[in-house]
């Protein structure tokens, strides 16, 4: 005969594993300082407005 298990035990291991999974994806994700966020935010707008001012408009609609 097999060994009895706690199904309930089972499932709060699962949950509990998933629980980490999704904590370690949301550090990822998230889990940035706030002068990276600034900076990353900074190098973006900066990109723009290189990107703008290289813009070559012509007046002629083609």
């Amino acid at each position: 005969m097999g060994d009895v298990v706690n199904l309930k035990r089972f499932k709060k291991r699962g949950e509990r594993e998933q629980a980490a999974k999704q904590a370690e994806a949301n550090r990822a994700l998230f889990g940035r300082t706030k002068s990276e966020r600034a900076r990353d935010e900074f190098l973006g707008e900066r990109s723009t407005r290189v990107l703008d001012q290289h813009r070559v408009e012509s007046g002629d609609a083609s």
